[in-house]
């Protein structure tokens, strides 16, 4: 687990939507799919549903990812002010 792949994960998580996350955090779609990926492969779950056919919600898995990942995220900008 990797803090970039955290970043991508809470991205998606507040856009429920891959290429939305992909613009705001200036990489490709690809690279934010294979996160998240990367972090489901580690973690032996999946932290999204598919809603439609573009748009992703988070499982109870995700929101509890959510969570740690949103702290850490946090904690880690504090620390680096």
């Amino acid at each position: 687990m990797e803090l970039y792949q955290l970043r991508s994960f809470v991205t998606v998580a507040h856009e429920g939507h891959l290429t939305r996350a992909a613009k705001r955090l200036y990489i490709s779609q690809p690279a934010v799919s294979a996160h998240i990926k990367a972090l489901e492969e580690e973690f032996g779950c999946k932290f999204f549903e598919r809603i439609g056919r573009r748009n992703l919600r988070l499982t109870l898995a995700g929101e509890r990812l959510f969570e740690f990942a949103n702290n850490l995220i946090q904690q880690q900008k504090e620390l680096v002010e």
